[in-house]
Order: C-alpha cells, then structure tokens, then sequence
C-alpha cells in the first residue's frame, strides 16, 4: 500500500494528548486498512505530522476521524525512502533509556545545498580522472561535517550534496565547518584550490500542496546558486532559529529568487 504524511494544526496540543490520539488511531487502524507508523509534534508551532501506511487518503481522513476527530487539513503521499533521508525515522524512536520515556521530535527540519564552485570547468582543466579526485575531496569534507553535526545526507547532486538537518542551528555550524575545511584544505593544496558554495532554508514537510519539504528544498537550492565562493547563505526562518546561539551573520539583504513571488529576505554567514 501507499506511505503518506498528513499534517494537522493543533492549537494547545501538549505531547500527552498527541501520544492518546496516536494510540487511538493504532486501536482503530485495522478498520480501515492502515497502519499508522509514528507521528511527529511541534508544539511551538501547533503542528503535528502522522505517517502512515494506507490503501488511500480517505481511510487516513475516516480513521483519524472516527478515532478522535482531529482529521487531517492536509495529506500526502510519500517515497518511504525520502522520508528516512529527510526525517530519519520510519518508526517511533527509542525509548530513552534512563526513564523509558519515547520523545516525539519536531518535523521541521533544516535544509542544506553545497555547491562546488566551477565543477564543469574542473573537468576542462584537469582531465576526468583529477576532476573526479577533486570532488571526492568535497564529499569527504562535506561528510566529516555532516558526521559532527548530525546532518542526514539526502542526495548527491553531482557537484555536491543535500543534507537535512534536525537541529537548525547545527546547520549553520555545519556550513561554517566545511568552508573552514576547504580554507585550510586551500592553503595546502593553493594550485588547485576548490570553492564551495552552501545554502540553507527551513521548513515543514508540508508546506503546500507538492513534494515532501518542496519549498524548502528550493529554496535553499536557489540561496546555494545565489551564493559566492566561500560563501554560506541561509533563509530568514534558519536566522530566526539560530537566535542566542552565537552565530554571526552579516545584515539581511533582499533577493529576488526564481521560483518565489516576493523578494526573500537572506542572511551571508559572517
């Protein structure tokens, strides 16, 4: 059967209350032919996100009614493979082994782009064989950093890579240790130095009707093509996130960015 992902807006919801009505859902499941395989909760933003494997939309929407009367204001249907890479879990998580308690973790996730910087001209210039060395040294950059932050990797997109990441501010920290690798990897290896370029959004995994994360992943794709050698950029919802964290950022400045109505408002990491 199908994977999809509802959302629903829960005003007031407490982590309690969201644990019953998962439960109720699992107690009525078999009626409706589904099976509800976790859920995540963000309670600063009112929301909450059931994954479920169903024959259709409508059992999700006749289930959940029927069990506690918070239907779905939204349902899609999803790659479980994407998923994995983009939340990290098919499945409720462990249970913490001190106190036995499963913690539900927000599905707001940030979004990350690197972009080697004149990869086609690479090729042109070395050969085939030493262009395909030197993007293997931006994927073992990018992969250290991704280890120490806790970044998922979602894709290689050729001249360079999607992560996720469940702790915005770990983004950021992120970007800022993989342009650190590549300066000091620079400063070694000057006569063939290599330049990456990173940007960063923030989101739900259903924004609008569309793709599982569909704005957030373009939009931190067009602050990657907006970037500069060395530069990071990130989206105004990750400099929200990074408030009292200690991360510098130089003033916003507006973009006009393809793909989006209104110019955004981006922030160059310092």
């Amino acid at each position: 059967m199908p994977i999809y992902i509802d959302r629903h807006f829960i005003e007031d919801a407490t982590k309690q209350a969201l644990s019953d009505a998962h439960e109720k859902d699992i107690h009525i499941q078999d009626k409706y032919d589904c099976k509800f395989l976790t859920y995540w909760f963000d309670e600063k933003r009112n929301t909450a996100f059931c994954l479920v494997d169903a024959p259709n939309k409508h059992a999700i929407h006749c289930a959940h009614d029927e069990a506690h009367g918070d239907v779905p204001h939204e349902i899609l249907e999803v790659d479980p493979g994407i998923v994995q890479s983009f939340l990290g879990r098919m499945s409720d998580p462990e249970p913490d082994e001190d106190t036995g308690v499963v913690e539900h973790d927000s599905a707001y996730r940030a979004i990350m782009f690197t972009d080697l910087k004149d990869s086609t001209l690479m090729t042109s210039i070395h050969g085939d064989e030493k262009a395909l060395h030197l993007v293997h040294i931006h994927n073992a950059i990018v992969r250290n950093a991704l280890r120490k932050y806790e970044g998922g990797e979602i894709k290689h997109t050729g001249d360079g890579i999607m992560a996720s990441f469940k702790i915005i501010p770990n983004a950021v920290l992120c970007a800022k240790e993989i342009q650190d690798g590549f300066k000091l990897r620079n400063a070694k290896q000057p006569q063939d130095a290599l330049y990456v370029k990173i940007g960063i959004s923030a989101g739900e995994p259903i924004e609008e009707h569309g793709d599982l994360f569909g704005s957030a992943v373009q939009l931190s794709a067009r602050l990657c093509s907006l970037a500069g050698a060395e530069e990071t950029i990130v989206s105004q919802r990750v400099k929200d996130s990074c408030t009292n964290s200690g991360i510098e950022m130089e003033d916003s400045t507006l973009a006009e960015l393809k793909g989006f109505l209104e110019k955004e408002k981006v922030y160059k990491l310092a």
